[in-house]
């Protein structure tokens, strides 16, 4: 079994990466615990002798923090935080990201500064451990204030409340807790608003967004090579001399990139009548390079989200401070997700354009990429397929992070939306990755009508594999099952 420590060392996207694929089991540090502990005892010693009332802990919570609660209400005042602001609706999160959620939760709450009990973050390791992830909904969270709504629903079954999925069924949390002896957990004071406030809904949606975006861009560097060759491309634009006198780091490394996939290319080898190529297989190094740039950015700032405390208030106890700020309001997250939103959505935009010129009866292709069309169609809908979900793409780019509606009565009066903007760049990602395997699907059509010259090894290899899933398309049949296939084959092999 293998097990992460949580410790106050920096994590980076591909730790968490590694951690949830392989299936780790999570573990507390021994300085994690003594942090939390310390700062626990802290806030306790704290509220024997504070005169001044202090948010979220003596206090009531957004607009009615000026409303003190007296000693013998404060854990019913955490209780009641998470469960009123259980208003989370829409299609649930899906468990993979749930999972990024409660990893992430635990992360920021053992630096110590959160005033949590440890017996609070041992259950969510606990429920990680044992594969019981809450139901979470898409939508209810602002972006600022944290995620309130969907964190609200990660914290209900520590309370024996809400739904959780275990061993693929969702059931109720109490009765889940049964079956492993866990009783409710009785907050104290400042721990609802630990668990609710924070940016794990957002920093969990990017993390996994980065991920997925890693795996398109080499996706779409390989597949781009494919139809380059397919359709009897150029070698020229791609040397290095050309990129060295612009030298974007994206730019250079997909040229380089592309370079090594055609090594040994008989047809890109071969006498060329054209000229040049369209754009989008000329400026593959950048569009694609524009891209991977703006995602090692987005890297960036995600990788300190995930590596910080962003509830409210802060306590550092060893400064002997509770300071109400903002550290929960989510413009960093929200900015960057719309920003990489953008990048993916341009890999399916140039993606569709190869797609457009692959089946237009150019190059000594047939239209349509069959060898008899009228009687077939051919590859004529793939195309509209596509068509339609890059242009999808470009209506959810539209920045969620330029918005920001008033809540509690005008406490809350600038917020990011960052929750919305983690879920539009869910479904830029996912979309991407299916207009890439309607790519594949019709370059390696298009690269059987160039036989028998011979592509390079990489992409014949790549191409050897790919027949073992979708077939050559010879007269007209059922299509979408062969889509479906393409998109699992870019799952599997990026």
């Amino acid at each position: 079994m293998k097990i992460h420590e949580i410790s106050p060392a920096k994590i980076t996207i591909d730790d968490v990466k590694r951690i949830i694929t392989e299936d780790y089991k999570l573990k507390l540090s021994d300085e994690s615990i003594r942090r939390i502990n310390l700062c626990r005892e802290y806030l306790d010693n704290k509220m024997k002798t504070q005169k001044e009332p202090i948010y979220g802990v003596t206090t009531g919570f957004g607009s009615l923090c000026n409303i003190s609660v007296g000693a013998e209400e404060l854990s019913q005042l955490q209780k009641n935080l998470v469960m009123s602001h259980s208003c989370g609706t829409g299609d649930e999160v899906d468990q993979e990201i749930v999972k990024l959620i409660v990893f992430l939760k635990i992360q920021s709450l053992q630096y110590g500064v959160s005033g949590v009990q440890l017996v609070t973050v041992q259950r969510l390791v606990d429920m990680y451990n044992a594969g019981v992830f809450p139901a979470v909904y898409q939508q209810g969270s602002l972006g600022a204030s944290g995620d309130l709504a969907p964190l609200a629903h990660m914290s209900l079954p520590l309370l024996g409340l809400g739904e959780v999925y275990y061993e693929g069924k969702k059931q109720p949390a109490a009765e889940v807790n049964a079956k492993f002896g866990w009783e409710p957990i009785t907050l104290k004071s400042k721990e609802g608003l630990a668990l609710l406030n924070g940016t794990q809904f957002m920093a969990a949606h990017a993390t996994w967004a980065l991920i997925k975006a890693d795996e398109l861009s080499a996706a779409a560097d390989m597949v781009g090579c494919v139809s380059l060759d397919a359709f009897d491309g150029r070698i020229e634009p791609f040397t290095h001399e050309v990129h060295a006198v612009r030298p974007h780091n994206g730019q250079l490394t997909t040229a380089a990139r592309i370079r090594e996939i055609m090594e040994g290319s008989e047809l890109i080898r071969r006498p060329k009548v054209h000229v040049q190529d369209p754009y989008s297989f000329r400026c593959m190094p950048q569009v694609h390079g524009a891209s991977k740039d703006a995602i090692a950015y987005v890297r960036s700032v995600v990788e300190t989200e995930i590596n910080s405390a962003t509830d409210n208030p802060t306590v550092i106890p060893e400064k002997d401070m509770v300071i109400s700020a903002g550290n929960f309001h989510g413009q960093p997250l929200a900015i960057t997700m719309d920003f990489l939103a953008i990048a993916l959505a341009e890999l399916g935009s140039i993606s569709g354009q190869r797609v457009t010129q692959l089946i237009g009866g150019k190059r000594g292709l047939p239209n349509f990429l069959v060898a008899n069309p009228g009687l077939n169609s051919g590859f004529m809908i793939p195309q509209y397929t596509a068509a339609s979900i890059v242009s999808q793409s470009k209506g959810l780019c539209m920045p969620a992070s330029v918005d920001s509606i008033e809540s509690s009565q005008g406490q809350e009066d600038h917020v990011s939306m960052g929750a919305n903007a983690a879920t539009k760049l869910i479904r830029v990602a996912l979309n991407t990755e299916r207009v890439l395997a309607i790519e594949l699907f019709n370059a390696a059509q298009a690269l059987e009508f160039r036989r028998p010259a011979k592509s390079s090894p990489a992409i014949e290899a790549l191409v050897e594999e790919y027949r073992k899933v979708v077939p050559f398309i010879q007269d007209d049949e059922v299509m979408y099952p062969h889509i479906e296939s393409s998109i699992q084959f870019l799952r599997r092999n990026f």
